[in-house]
């Protein structure tokens, strides 16, 4: 999630709250499916990739809507190309989070779900578009077992892509409004029939002290930047674990992937690697809580 201050659209948007408790893991299993329009798939079914006609056959027969499956192969497409995307896990991931779901909540934006472009949900705050969380999701390799830690979780989507290659994906929001409805839209996509997001928990809380309760993690994805790496994140990130997170002064950071070993002699190293080459990616700061408001940032 990449945030942005925007004067239109945006204070209407922050009228729209779901209730919902601070701390929710959904419990799916007590849903009721009436309402399912989805067809569930399990892990071991993939979209097929052959041609943009068969995926979207394939996804209308899934219940999803053509229009928006065509602009998900294209965009596909132009991530492989550019090098975002790779990898069988990762593909399968994509083509089956759908990010109109999660641009739904701005009737503005919902067509345009598959921009390479950032996008207005509200709250001073963006969803990410696909490229960035593309490269960021690809770069941390995360496998079926892994738990993975996302700090910002804004619009849901980049948790919703995560929750398609593993089953313990959680994600942080500090923004508390924000963190609700965003937990009331998991809930429905489940009830829809997108089952896999069943995998997805999620907290309302100041991403900078991590979730210690739930750690440690395998994988760390963070969404804002800050100028130095918040130490309990390091040390709730698992020997042998990788961390994406964008470092810099303010408005001019670079995401780096930092991976995390341990010596025999119990010393920790940690190794770090420019994910774009050098460029600088700016993103708003990491913001944080005192109390229940949001007050500065972190950086030093």
């Amino acid at each position: 999630m990449k945030r942005r201050n925007f004067v239109s659209g945006s204070a209407a948007l922050a009228a729209v709250t779901v209730a919902s408790p601070a701390i929710v893991t959904s419990l799916f299993a007590t849903r009721a499916h009436a309402a399912a329009s989805i067809k569930a798939i399990s892990w071991d079914v993939t979209p097929p990739t052959d041609s943009r006609e068969n995926f979207i056959a394939w996804g209308r027969g899934r219940g999803e809507d053509p229009t928006f499956l065509g602009q998900r192969w294209d965009r596909f497409q132009a991530l492989v190309k550019n090098k975002d995307l790779w990898g069988p896990a990762t593909i399968r991931a994509f083509l089956l989070t759908p990010r109109e779901e999660f641009a739904s909540v701005n009737p503005a934006i919902h067509k345009r779900a598959y921009e390479h472009n950032f996008l207005d949900i509200g709250y001073g705050v963006t969803m990410s578009g696909p490229h960035i969380q593309g490269r960021m999701t690809n770069v941390i390799d995360v496998q079926r077992t892994d738990k993975v830690l996302e700090i910002g979780t804004g619009s849901g989507c980049q948790s919703g892509y995560i929750a398609n290659l593993t089953d313990n994906s959680y994600t942080i929001e500090i923004i508390k409004p924000l963190a609700d409805r965003t937990r009331g839209l998991y809930d429905k996509l489940i009830d829809k029939g997108y089952t896999e997001f069943q995998h997805v928990h999620t907290k309302q809380a100041d991403g900078y002290y991590g979730w210690e309760e739930a750690g440690p993690f395998d994988k760390i994805i963070v969404t804002c930047g800050i100028d130095h790496v918040p130490p309990p994140l390091l040390q709730q990130l698992k020997s042998g674990g990788v961390m994406v997170i964008p470092v810099g002064p303010p408005g001019a950071q670079r995401v780096i992937k930092i991976a995390k070993t341990q010596a025999a002699d119990g010393s920790i190293t940690t190794s770090r690697e420019d994910i774009y080459g050098g460029k600088i990616v700016p993103f708003v700061p990491f913001t944080k809580l005192e109390g229940d408001k949001i007050v500065g940032s972190h950086n030093r």
